[in-house]
């Protein structure tokens, strides 16, 4: 194997070099190559094992019936989708609104966050399912309800990825901005915030999919239904009636949503670190 650049003869690679060069292209080929063929193989199986022990389709549903009742129910399942969505996203936007504020009066003040952040904590540890009860006596409004609790769930994980990322500056630049006479307005602006966006986009797409998850289980425990629920009420409601594929394409399509979710903060991330951030940075070598 040989190595070309513009403007020179081919320079042979040695025997190692070679086996580097081969390995990283397989490994560029099998991120996606395997992925994919394990899982047409597994859908196969899906398929057979439903064929061959000749399982009822209100038990477990060939994958052709599951994406047909996709295709058929599309009107029903995609307007919960967003239904679902509108939850989910209003949720994430008041947890990064009040896990960044909060994360910037911690790290103005060791005195606040030690008063306050046992009280995150406790939020953060207790089952949303256990927290319900009390949010449904007090809340009348049914949207508000499923918000709380999708914003309980995604809170936890911005205040304190974005607490670290503040608290994690380095001491040698402080006491740089200090010696140039920086207050504390300029440090945060210019130097912690900068610092702590790794942090923060860290904790944006773990919060991404918790919002997702909070929405669905307070749809689930609030037992909402009619044309305007979510997409957990079509899952309790195909459940009911025994429609395994609804039930399945609902699930299918939960699991989607949070794939695309995750990929999309992720590819966010990418675009906002990619100039500046060694973890970005490797990625573009």
């Amino acid at each position: 194997m040989t190595a070309i650049e513009p403007g020179a003869a081919a320079i042979p690679l040695d025997p190692e070099e070679a086996r580097r060069v081969r390995a990283a292209r397989l490994e560029r080929i099998g991120k996606w190559v395997l992925p994919l063929v394990i899982m047409i193989v597994a859908i196969w199986l899906w398929d057979r094992i439903c064929v061959w022990n000749e399982i009822p389709r209100y038990i477990l549903p060939r994958p052709g019936e599951v994406l047909a009742t996709l295709y058929t129910d599309a009107g029903l399942l995609f307007g919960s989708l967003l239904v679902t969505l509108r939850i989910t996203f209003l949720g994430l936007a008041l947890a990064v609104a009040g896990g960044v504020g909060l994360a910037v009066l911690f790290a103005q003040s060791k005195w606040v966050e030690m008063s306050f952040f046992p009280f995150a904590v406790i939020l953060q540890v207790t089952p949303i399912v256990a927290v319900f009860p009390l949010i449904n006596i007090y809340v009348d409004n049914q949207t508000a309800k499923l918000l709380l609790c999708a914003w309980i769930v995604a809170f936890f994980p911005i205040l304190s990825n974005t607490t670290l990322g503040l608290n994690s500056v380095d001491r040698n630049l402080i006491d740089l901005f200090k010696l140039n006479g920086a207050t504390r307005w300029q440090q945060l602006w210019h130097l912690r915030l900068p610092a702590a966006m790794p942090y923060f986009l860290g904790g944006l797409k773990i919060a991404g999919g918790l919002s997702l998850i909070g929405a669905v289980v307070a749809e689930f425990v609030a037992g909402s239904t009619g044309q305007s629920s979510g997409l957990a009420s079509r899952i309790i409601e195909a459940g009911y009636r025994l429609n395994a594929p609804r039930l399945f394409a609902a699930l299918i399509l939960i699991s989607f949503t949070g794939i695309v979710i995750f990929l999309v903060l992720s590819l966010a991330s990418h675009l906002i670190l990619r100039r500046w951030h060694e973890s970005a940075l490797k990625q573009e070598r």
